[in-house]
């Protein structure tokens, strides 16, 4: 069944007869009873009762009035979104981060832009990667949350934070005497990661890769609540900026070791495309994030 025909009984539904919908659909009376004649042989039943001042519905006609009210308002509910899309207010973001650890403190975040702008969709691509940059260039993601700032023209980035980790261990493990740790400390412990590959693990890409350490035994654990009970049961130490551990409740049995004489510190940035900074729903993300994550260490 054609659209004409849905905007044809919609208009008469409303305007109550053939004459007022002529003018309303800039056809003569002669076109639209043409049209309604054609429609109604098509479909084998009458959509109106006529009579000379007003034209009724026929129960099939309320149907395909009520068929007709949903099907316009789709159509022109999805040319608006066409349009916001076509000006840049509204489209899908999908967001990565390096290090997977970032995501604690995400979905706050996320529920916020919901409330805020329903028209942007933010989609959590929660598989960490070293690649995130690379998978920017290539747009398979949109918003990228790194700890090395893009050489590449094509990216833009934007500094949010600088934060640093820190050694969680147990009051009473071996290390504790220590004020600092050097690399060569991780060599005989038992280290708690949240995930593999170990080129997404800041304590060993920034610190013991660079000094040729590997920790005698590396455990993944991507629930940060179970890595801190192993590390307050004793069984071995995690690395950790402490605003990533605020959720959680801490044991009194916990203490926390700087890393290297001036401790382990990394800046965090917020990366995309530069050919699409500029787009309305790409700003409203980046402002917001901004604002959001820049006192996050406080």
């Amino acid at each position: 069944m054609e659209l004409k025909y849905f905007r044809l009984i919609k208009t008469i539904a409303e305007e109550g007869n053939i004459a007022n919908s002529s003018q309303r659909l800039f056809l003569t009376q002669s076109a639209l009873s043409h049209q309604l004649r054609e429609m109604e042989e098509r479909l084998g039943f009458k959509v109106f009762y006529r009579s000379r001042n007003h034209w009724q519905l026929t129960s099939e006609g309320e149907e395909l009035y009520k068929l007709a009210n949903k099907l316009l308002q789709a159509i022109e509910d999805g040319l608006n979104s066409i349009q916001q899309i076509k000006e840049g207010a509204k489209g899908t973001l999908k967001v990565g981060a390096e290090c997977q650890s970032f995501f604690h403190g995400l979905p706050g975040f996320v529920q916020k832009m919901a409330v805020l702008y329903p028209e942007i969709k933010i989609d959590l691509s929660l598989g960490a990667t070293h690649q995130t940059l690379s998978q920017v260039l290539a747009d398979e993601m949109d918003v990228a949350i790194v700890t090395s700032k893009p050489v590449s023209e094509a990216l833009y980035s934007v500094d949010i934070f600088e934060d640093e980790i820190m050694v969680v261990m147990h009051k009473e493990h071996y290390l504790n005497s220590h004020t600092y740790l050097d690399a060569g400390h991780f060599a005989d412990v038992h280290l708690f990661i949240n995930s593999f590959p170990m080129e997404n693990v800041s304590v060993y890409e920034h610190f013991l890769r660079p000094n040729k350490i590997t920790p005698q035994k590396i455990s993944a654990i991507p629930f940060t609540e179970i890595s801190l009970e192993m590390v307050n049961a004793n069984m071995g130490v995690m690395c950790s900026p402490l605003w990533m551990l605020k959720p959680f409740k801490l044991s009194e049995d916990l203490v926390f070791k700087k890393i290297g004489k001036n401790g382990l510190k990394r800046t965090h940035y917020l990366v995309v495309k530069e050919e699409r900074r500029h787009l309305e729903y790409y700003n409203n993300f980046i402002s917001n994030f901004v604002e959001d994550f820049s006192n996050i260490v406080c």
